[in-house]
């Protein structure tokens, strides 16, 4: 914890710092379709595609293969642009951010979708590997700018400095172990997303630890990414793709840890998985607009850890983040409770917490008494808008192949009170979860709707 705190005053303190923190040129950087990728040859490409890239200030980074992202992502840095990555790759929210920032092009590759006509394409090149050096990048450029995902609102923009880049990467990594040497990472979620980011970008470069270029979905294609990497092993991903593997899998290469977050992990579900997989599942408390601040082992404990440098102040609306890589304080909507010795206990969201007829109760705590039914494979429930009287509703959405929606409600109805069964509850094949498994709420109204007409 000492040296993770070290790490973070100096990223708030020093004027530069490497892209790399370990540039030894022999170290095995991406894993990629059986083959290993050097940092020597990841150095060499970047330098090249930096010098090729358009004059522009931004860069909205939409390629799919992990090593061509994280190759343009670090091109766009050493040639002093701005990553920009939207909450979706879908064209209308990339022609919406490309509007607000007139001074940008994107960065795409083979497999993007939806690009636009102002774009460079991250190709396999022969770059040359004589001359290579490990960039140094000023610690107060914004190197990035994340989007809210918009399930609570409309999406906002959140820049990142390179320092404060480095002060989380160490933070991730001291909670990981060891720096995490060796450590090579399979992740299920999109290097678009904060939380991938994180985890499958910047601790490869801040860390000792390599990734593996795809992104896995399916149980299957998981199982094969991470037979495709020597131990020790790490999967990042979410508790959708959790909960899909223990569905599915008997077993997976052997792994060291299991890191989870942007959605409530169930502590059954946690405890479930480091069982059949004799591992150890971490799951992380995050936002875009904070990077992650706490970790728990949710099998074992309901209390959050407070990473190093970092504090809470409860809001009578959420929390107020203070760290010393923040700029400013940032605000949360999430209400938690503080406990000694760094912990803390989480509510709910502002946003998650209702109130009906005088009764509480929270909609991430009613979803997990949906879940919990067994039959039941995914679920969720939320508010709808107040009727013309002024009455609040709620609807719930179920993936239960087994079950009727009568069937569904009656056990429901032995755990929650009257008030907060949900009404409409329909059955659905998939809940419309994005590539990071949340929820938008467009999405769901629509689905609920789709759901409801072909009832009839």
């Amino acid at each position: 914890m000492v040296a993770a705190v070290q790490s973070q005053r100096m990223a708030t303190a020093l004027r530069s710092l490497p892209l790399l923190a370990d540039a030894n040129l022999q170290r095995m950087l991406v894993w990629r379709a059986g083959d290993a990728i050097c940092v020597g040859k990841f150095l060499a490409d970047v330098q090249a595609h930096a010098q090729r890239l358009p004059a522009c200030r931004y860069a909205v980074n939409l390629c799919s293969d992990r090593y061509r992202f994280l190759v343009a992502f670090c091109a766009a840095m050493v040639a002093g642009q701005t990553n920009l990555l939207p909450a979706s790759r879908a064209p209308l929210a990339v022609r919406e951010v490309m509007r607000d920032y007139p001074d940008s092009y994107a960065l795409i590759d083979a497999q993007s979708t939806g690009s636009s006509t102002r774009h460079y394409r991250i190709d396999d090149i022969e770059s040359g590997t004589s001359d290579i050096g490990n960039p140094e990048i000023a610690t107060d450029h914004i190197v990035c700018i994340g989007f809210t995902s918009g399930s609570t609102g409309q999406p906002s923009a959140n820049p990142k400095t390179w320092g404060s880049f480095c002060a989380t990467s160490a933070l991730n990594a001291n909670v990981l172990g060891a720096d995490c040497a060796g450590l090579n990472i399979v992740a299920t979620v999109p290097p678009q997303h904060m939380y991938g980011l994180e985890t499958s970008v910047l601790l490869p470069l801040r860390s000792h630890a390599s990734i593996h270029a795809a992104q896995p979905f399916f149980p299957a294609d998981v199982d094969n990414a991470l037979a495709d990497v020597p131990a020790p092993r790490m999967l990042v991903t979410t508790p959708v793709h959790l909960r899909a593997l223990l569905r599915e899998m008997s077993s997976l290469p052997s792994l060291d840890a299991i890191v989870c977050a942007t959605a409530p992990l169930d502590a059954s579900l946690a405890a479930a998985a480091e069982s059949r997989f004799s591992t150890r599942v971490i799951e992380m408390f995050g936002s875009t607009e904070t990077c992650v601040i706490a970790h728990r082992r949710s099998a074992l404990e309901s209390n959050w850890h407070l990473y190093a440098g970092v504090d809470l102040h409860p809001q009578p609306d959420g929390t107020l983040v203070e760290a010393a890589h923040f700029t400013a304080p940032v605000g949360l909507q999430d209400i938690v409770e503080l406990l000694p010795s760094r912990q803390f206990i989480l509510r709910g969201r502002n946003s998650d917490l209702l109130e009906i007829v005088g009764k509480r109760a929270s909609l991430t705590e009613l979803t997990q008494r949906l879940l919990s039914i067994d039959g039941v494979d995914d679920a969720v429930i939320f508010q709808l808008d107040a009727d013309h009287n002024g009455v609040q509703r709620l609807a719930a959405l179920a993936v239960a192949p087994s079950l009727s929606e009568a069937q569904i409600l009656a056990v429901l109805r032995e755990a929650v009170d009257p008030v907060f069964l949900p009404r409409p509850l329909r059955k659905i094949n998939a809940l419309p979860r994005n590539a990071t498994g949340k929820l938008p709420r467009d999405a769901l109204l629509l689905a609920l709707r789709d759901a409801s007409a072909s009832k009839g």
